[in-house]
């Protein structure tokens, strides 16, 4: 182990960890709860007491390697910035992890505290449809164009969508990746993660340098999950990342979205299951999510009413006077009567209402529908 310790100790115990152990390993978090930080951190690096206590002997390869003064050096040539709790921009909602990240590489300008105060994350498959593709755009726009900032993964499929979609509409998104921050994958969204970078950022709890994994994928979904107020999630099966990222956001309390497709669509399936569980709720669109999401009142979504027709409002008698009425032809109010099943007065009464409402017009031949209408 190399350092010069330019953080301060607990800082650098923090990064050390990051090094030494992977994303939410249980061994070193259950060491740090009872130890502290660098009292757990001195342990690991004592080869005495490592032989001592064998559960640290999966550090051990790792502390061998470690260069502190490498990572913060590939840090900085990334242009990352190192974040950890206490900081300004540590995101709030990672406390609410049993295994929370030890610390956060940061490339972007997006203060990551106050963009993810209303933030949004939109998660779903990688082999997207075209449908889902243009919906998770259309509702990564309305979100950011709402003020939420888009958070995902910059995976293929419904992540990029929903960056992208953010993007065009000038709106902040930020990307939460499995690999280090100057680690561009996948190799496609080069163009994509460095545009994010520019106008949000890039955030990884693993060193620069570290290459992606199955393991750190899933254990980044928790972030995502976390440090978002909810998560709406696209297009996804029945075992999919993206459902793992919205059981952890509904098991912190954090209210999940699912977007509707095709009862036939296997990468549906995961959605419709959610909403069917009740575990998720049926969204469709940006003001649907911000009505999940957000504040109350403030991004309260419409009621949705069919079309408003003139009828709509008539009592029982009017309307069956009204039903009566051929679209094209006249009717006496003696035929009106028979029809209807009414009295001549019942008749007459009504049609006075609903030639008041310019629904009727009295003819030569008898009683029409407005042709106005």
């Amino acid at each position: 182990m190399t350092t010069t310790d330019p953080l301060g100790s607990q800082r650098t115990a923090r990064v050390a960890w990051a090094c030494l152990s992977e994303p939410a390993d249980p061994v070193a978090h259950e060491l740090v709860t009872r130890l502290g930080l660098t009292e757990a951190l001195d342990l690991v690096l004592h080869g005495s007491a490592r032989a001592r206590h064998r559960k640290l002997d999966r550090f051990a390869r790792r502390v061998q390697a470690l260069d502190l003064d490498g990572v913060l050096r590939a840090g900085e040539r990334a242009g990352a910035r190192l974040v950890v709790p206490g900081d300004e921009e540590w995101p709030e909602g990672l406390a609410d992890l049993p295994r929370p990240p030890w610390c956060l590489w940061v490339r972007g300008p997006a203060a990551l505290g106050v963009v993810l105060a209303r933030s949004v994350a939109v998660v779903g498959a990688r082999a997207a449809s075209s449908y889902g593709d243009f919906l998770t755009g259309q509702l990564a726009a309305g979100l950011a164009d709402r003020g939420f900032t888009v958070v995902s993964g910059a995976a293929y499929g419904i992540d990029g969508a929903a960056h992208r979609g953010a993007l065009a509409v000038e709106g902040t998104t930020v990307a939460v990746v499995a690999g280090g921050v100057d680690r561009v994958y996948p190799t496609g969204h080069s163009r994509l993660l460095a545009s994010i970078a520019e106008s949000g950022a890039v955030v990884s709890e693993v060193p620069p340098g570290s290459a992606p994994s199955r393991t750190r994928f899933l254990a980044r979904n928790r972030l995502i999950a976390a440090m978002t107020l909810g998560t709406v999630v696209v297009e996804a099966g029945l075992r999919s990342g993206a459902l793992s990222t919205a059981h952890t956001a509904a098991e912190l309390g954090r209210p999940v979205g699912a977007v509707p497709g095709p009862v036939t669509s296997s990468v549906s399936a995961g959605c419709h299951e959610a909403v069917r569980r009740g575990w998720a709720t049926l969204v469709t669109d940006a003001e649907e999510v911000a009505d999940l999401v957000g504040d109350v009142g403030t991004d309260a979504a419409p009621v949705r009413r069919g079309e408003e027709r003139p009828e709509d409002d008539l009592d029982e008698l009017c309307r069956r006077v009204l039903e009566a009425i051929p679209p094209y032809r006249s009717r006496s109010v003696d035929d009106l009567a028979r029809i209807a099943a009414l009295s001549a007065g019942e008749v007459l009464s009504s049609l006075g209402q609903l030639e008041a409402s310019g629904l009727v017009e009295r003819r030569l031949d008898g009683w029409g529908r407005s042709r106005s209408r």
